[in-house]
């Protein structure tokens, strides 16, 4: 038994993929987890009996390729001037810019350092952003469409987090490169109207909260106490007993030493903001136009008479809402910070509950370092997904009877033809497995990339079949390994080539050419470590005799 191991081991190790193949396809341990990234909470695996997941074209959804907007300055010489410094400068030559949209990186340090400057505030057209740099005392080397690579990635990271906290399953974001060297954003959600992919990627997803203070001149606004990277411990949207939504938080109590942390920034201003408006009492901040609701506020905050804290959304108001003696009260004392949370409320109008899930998204996802310009859209509809899934399971099967007849027309032996069909049909078998390993998700590219594996993966095992049968009947182990020998150096050398010409589209960000060359590659590598072998074995067993 040990001896026929050893002896066959090449067939042995097909047979053990097979059958890993086999049980990551089909064991439930390897579906997708509901609540895991990119599966939504109750959701069961894309590929439904197994446990494959279907892309874009066979489940229906949609597909977003959109460039990001913003202009970065090339090869700026800082002078010495820190990033932040080169920033800020350049950002108080541009009125109604906020530092926040305009980023400064050090690429060299040779004479004072250089580097780029990028803006990403939309409104910036590029002659803007080009005489803000020379009244700041900038040079620079050109300015182009577009932004850094660090905010591009950075901003796919967002908007994957956005997608996968608003429980989009299955959903991708990608860079691709147009045929110019332009860069994209590529979102692709299966299974989602268009419009609410839309509604999720049009908000930059900026949250703070800003402290509303009346007084007799109309009241001050104190903006910013509390900015995106001071919110932790981010609750999820919830519907409140007294009709409203909101979004409990924590705020961050720790800082460097000496210097205030958020949860004390907030505390303090929360304070100040009491004290001037001539309300020291802790009773707490109803609503002065009507104060049995105490949980909604006036629309018009500047009219209140007590002071408000503001819910900004992307520079928008979305709710200003008072705060009851129980949160009040330890402000003032000072023992909030010990336990800082609270809620963040949207009201209890139309629509609070969602912009409550908005909030948490945001919150939880990030801002947008930049937006998303104009670009295409597409959507596909579940219903022709269906029928791409269905045509390209025709199209396979076709392709498989075609081979295999052609074959048999070839050897007329079945000995030879039918281990030849079902050896190259077992390295498709063995790609849908890796597909369902690494939950990547089938696609129509991915489909051809099969269909070109068992083309090429046919044309290898009839350049075995053909070398080893070429001057006719071979009856010796030693005559047949040595004909196997001069076709396996054939076969290894078209490996090569192909390898080597699908290589540029597996690393190029290319879109669906992607997921085509890396099941293309994988398909020629199976082939050459596993299933060419594996088939010579067969062969010499059912060829040889001695």
């Amino acid at each position: 038994m040990i001896d026929a191991v050893k002896k066959h081991w090449r067939v042995g190790l097909l047979v053990v993929v097979l059958l890993a193949s086999t049980v990551v396809l089909f064991a439930p341990q390897f579906a997708p987890d509901a609540g895991a990234e990119g599966v939504a909470d109750g959701e069961e695996a894309a590929g439904g009996l197994t446990n494959l997941q279907f892309g874009l074209d066979l489940d229906g959804g949609t597909r977003i390729r959109a460039p990001l907007v913003g202009y970065t300055a090339m090869e700026v010489p800082f002078d010495g001037a820190a990033p932040a410094t080169v920033a800020s400068e350049v950002a108080d030559e541009l009125p109604e810019t906020t530092s926040s949209d305009v980023n400064a990186e050090l690429r060299t340090q040779e004479e004072g350092g250089s580097g780029q400057v990028e803006v990403t505030d939309p409104d910036v057209s590029e002659a803007q952003f080009e005489s803000a740099l020379s009244a700041a005392g900038y040079t620079h080397d050109g300015i182009r469409p577009g932004v850094t690579d660090e905010t591009r990635e950075a901003t796919i990271n967002v908007i994957e987090g956005k997608i996968n906290e608003a429980g989009l399953s299955g959903g991708s974001v990608r860079e691709i490169v147009d045929a110019s060297g332009r860069s994209y954003v590529l979102v692709e959600v299966p299974g989602e109207d268009i419009e609410d992919v839309k509604s999720l990627l049009a908000e930059r997803g900026t949250v703070r909260i800003d402290i509303f203070v009346p007084n007799d001149s109309g009241g001050t606004v104190e903006r910013g106490v509390l900015t995106q990277e001071d919110f932790e411990n981010i609750g999820t949207a919830t519907r409140s007993d007294r009709g409203g939504s909101y979004v409990p938080v924590s705020v961050v109590d720790d800082a460097p030493e000496g210097e205030e942390s958020p949860a004390e920034r907030l505390q303090r201003s929360v304070r100040e903001a009491n004290q001037a408006a001539g309300n020291p009492n802790t009773d707490g901040w109803t609503c002065a136009e009507s104060p049995a609701e105490r949980d909604k506020c006036a629309d018009d905050y500047t009219q209140s008479e007590e002071p408000r804290l503001l819910l900004v959304v992307d520079d928008e108001v979305v709710n200003s809402f008072g705060m009851d003696g129980s949160l009040l009260n330890p402000m003032v004392s000072g023992t909030w910070v010990n336990d800082p949370g609270f809620r963040l409320t949207t009201g209890a109008g139309e629509g609070s509950f969602e912009r409550a899930q908005q909030i948490s998204i945001n919150l939880r996802a990030g801002a947008l370092p930049a937006e998303l310009g104009d670009g295409s859209s597409s959507y596909i509809s579940p219903t022709q997904g269906e029928q791409f899934k269905f045509y390209s399971l025709i199209t396979g099967v076709l392709s498989v009877f075609a081979v295999a007849g052609m074959v048999f027309l070839r050897y007329r032996e079945p000995k030879v033809a039918l281990p030849m069909t079902v050896t190259a049909l077992s390295e498709v078998y063995a790609l849908l497995g890796f597909a369902a390993l690494v939950a990547y998700p089938l696609d129509l590219a991915v489909i051809a990339g099969f269909i070109a594996v068992v083309g090429t993966g046919v044309d290898d095992l009839v350049i075995i079949a053909d070398e080893v049968m070429s001057e006719g009947e071979v009856h010796s182990k030693k005559v047949f390994n040595s004909r196997f020998r001069r076709a396996f150096w054939v076969i290894g050398a078209a490996a090569a080539t192909t390898i080597i010409a699908m290589s540029p589209l597996m690393v190029l960000s290319l879109g669906d050419l992607s997921g085509f060359a890396i099941f293309t590659i994988l398909g020629v590598l199976i082939g050459v470590l596993i299933t060419r072998p594996a088939y010579g074995d067969i062969l010499r067993s059912l060829l040889t005799e001695r």
